[in-house]
Protein backbone atom coordinates (compact mmCIF):
# COMPACT_ATOMS: atom_id res chain seq x y z
CA UNK A 1 0.00 0.00 0.00
CA UNK A 2 2.70 2.55 0.73
CA UNK A 3 3.94 2.18 -2.87
CA UNK A 4 0.55 3.18 -4.24
CA UNK A 5 0.46 6.29 -2.03
CA UNK A 6 3.91 7.49 -3.02
CA UNK A 7 3.09 6.87 -6.69
CA UNK A 8 -0.05 9.02 -6.37
CA UNK A 9 1.95 11.69 -4.56
CA UNK A 10 4.54 11.73 -7.33
CA UNK A 11 1.78 12.07 -9.94
CA UNK A 12 0.27 14.96 -8.03
CA UNK A 13 3.63 16.69 -7.77
CA UNK A 14 4.36 16.12 -11.46
CA UNK A 15 0.95 17.46 -12.47
CA UNK A 16 1.52 20.53 -10.35
CA UNK A 17 4.94 21.05 -11.92
CA UNK A 18 3.44 20.72 -15.40
CA UNK A 19 0.67 23.25 -14.68
CA UNK A 20 2.92 25.89 -13.07
CA UNK A 21 4.65 26.99 -16.32
CA UNK A 22 1.28 27.23 -18.10
CA UNK A 23 -0.08 29.44 -15.33
CA UNK A 24 3.02 31.61 -15.65
CA UNK A 25 2.29 32.08 -19.36
CA UNK A 26 -1.13 33.45 -18.50
CA UNK A 27 0.46 36.04 -16.25
CA UNK A 28 3.05 36.91 -18.87
CA UNK A 29 0.31 37.48 -21.44
CA UNK A 30 -1.14 40.22 -19.25
CA UNK A 31 2.13 42.02 -18.70
CA UNK A 32 3.43 44.71 -20.95
CA UNK A 33 5.71 43.81 -23.84
CA UNK A 34 9.37 44.54 -23.34
CA UNK A 35 9.61 43.86 -19.63
CA UNK A 36 6.49 45.25 -18.05
CA UNK A 37 5.97 48.95 -18.62
CA UNK A 38 3.80 50.56 -16.01
CA UNK A 39 2.22 53.91 -15.36
CA UNK A 40 5.74 55.01 -14.33
CA UNK A 41 6.61 54.99 -18.05
CA UNK A 42 4.73 58.27 -18.54
CA UNK A 43 6.54 61.60 -18.16
CA UNK A 44 7.54 62.51 -14.61
CA UNK A 45 8.72 65.97 -15.67
CA UNK A 46 7.71 68.37 -18.46
CA UNK A 47 8.51 66.92 -21.90
CA UNK A 48 8.79 68.91 -25.12
CA UNK A 49 6.69 66.97 -27.64
CA UNK A 50 7.30 69.12 -30.69
CA UNK A 51 5.54 71.76 -32.72
CA UNK A 52 2.10 72.79 -31.53
CA UNK A 53 0.92 72.75 -35.16
CA UNK A 54 1.30 68.92 -35.25
CA UNK A 55 -2.02 68.54 -33.42
CA UNK A 56 -4.86 69.83 -35.59
CA UNK A 57 -8.28 70.98 -34.36
CA UNK A 58 -10.51 67.94 -33.91
CA UNK A 59 -7.49 65.62 -34.13
CA UNK A 60 -4.95 63.84 -31.98
CA UNK A 61 -1.29 62.87 -32.18
CA UNK A 62 0.38 59.90 -30.50
CA UNK A 63 3.87 60.46 -29.09
CA UNK A 64 4.96 56.82 -28.65
CA UNK A 65 8.42 57.62 -27.34
CA UNK A 66 6.89 59.55 -24.42
CA UNK A 67 3.74 57.39 -23.91
CA UNK A 68 1.54 60.46 -24.42
CA UNK A 69 -1.35 61.35 -26.70
CA UNK A 70 -2.39 64.97 -27.25
CA UNK A 71 -5.72 66.00 -28.74
CA UNK A 72 -7.16 69.36 -29.71
CA UNK A 73 -10.89 69.99 -29.56
CA UNK A 74 -12.75 71.91 -32.26
CA UNK A 75 -12.43 75.06 -30.11
CA UNK A 76 -8.65 74.61 -29.84
CA UNK A 77 -8.41 73.29 -26.24
CA UNK A 78 -5.57 70.81 -25.68
CA UNK A 79 -5.82 67.58 -23.66
CA UNK A 80 -3.09 65.03 -22.97
CA UNK A 81 -3.28 61.50 -21.61
CA UNK A 82 -0.85 58.77 -20.68
CA UNK A 83 -0.92 56.00 -23.28
CA UNK A 84 -0.21 53.27 -20.75
CA UNK A 85 -3.29 51.03 -20.89
CA UNK A 86 -5.18 50.94 -17.60
CA UNK A 87 -6.03 47.26 -18.11
CA UNK A 88 -2.61 45.59 -18.08
CA UNK A 89 -0.06 48.38 -18.29
CA UNK A 90 0.83 47.93 -21.95
CA UNK A 91 2.07 50.95 -23.91
CA UNK A 92 -0.53 51.84 -26.54
CA UNK A 93 1.11 52.14 -29.94
CA UNK A 94 -1.76 52.73 -32.37
CA UNK A 95 -3.96 55.75 -33.02
CA UNK A 96 -6.82 55.48 -35.54
CA UNK A 97 -8.36 58.92 -35.96
CA UNK A 98 -8.94 59.80 -32.31
CA UNK A 99 -9.17 56.20 -31.05
CA UNK A 100 -6.22 54.62 -29.25
CA UNK A 101 -5.89 50.84 -29.64
CA UNK A 102 -3.93 48.76 -27.13
CA UNK A 103 -1.90 45.95 -28.76
CA UNK A 104 -2.13 43.58 -25.78
CA UNK A 105 -5.85 42.87 -25.38
CA UNK A 106 -7.62 45.24 -27.78
CA UNK A 107 -8.81 47.87 -25.31
CA UNK A 108 -9.71 51.12 -27.03
CA UNK A 109 -9.74 54.64 -25.63
CA UNK A 110 -11.03 58.00 -26.86
CA UNK A 111 -7.94 60.22 -27.26
CA UNK A 112 -10.08 63.35 -26.75
CA UNK A 113 -11.65 62.33 -23.42
CA UNK A 114 -9.42 59.48 -22.21
CA UNK A 115 -12.53 57.34 -21.68
CA UNK A 116 -12.70 53.63 -22.42
CA UNK A 117 -14.33 52.96 -25.79
CA UNK A 118 -13.87 49.16 -25.75
CA UNK A 119 -13.08 46.71 -22.96
CA UNK A 120 -11.38 44.83 -21.36
CA UNK A 121 -10.11 48.10 -19.82
CA UNK A 122 -12.61 49.67 -17.43
CA UNK A 123 -10.67 52.71 -16.19
CA UNK A 124 -10.00 55.84 -18.29
CA UNK A 125 -6.49 56.91 -19.24
CA UNK A 126 -4.62 59.12 -16.81
CA UNK A 127 -4.83 62.78 -17.81
CA UNK A 128 -1.59 64.75 -17.99
CA UNK A 129 -1.02 68.49 -17.88
CA UNK A 130 -0.31 69.96 -21.32
CA UNK A 131 0.36 73.45 -22.62
CA UNK A 132 1.51 75.25 -25.71
CA UNK A 133 4.46 77.59 -25.18
CA UNK A 134 6.36 79.43 -27.91
CA UNK A 135 4.80 77.23 -30.59
CA UNK A 136 5.83 74.00 -28.79
CA UNK A 137 3.75 71.40 -26.94
CA UNK A 138 4.87 70.52 -23.43
CA UNK A 139 3.25 67.70 -21.43
CA UNK A 140 3.76 66.10 -18.06
CA UNK A 141 3.90 67.27 -14.44
CA UNK A 142 4.85 70.92 -14.22
CA UNK A 143 3.72 71.65 -17.78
Amino acid sequence: MPAARSSASRRTVLRGAAVAPVAGLGLAACSAPGGGASADATPTAPVDLGAESEVTKGGAKLYREHNVVVSRSADGALKAYSTICTHAGCPINKLQGTTLVCPCHGSEFDAVTGKVARSPATEPLNELPVKAANGRLVAGPGA
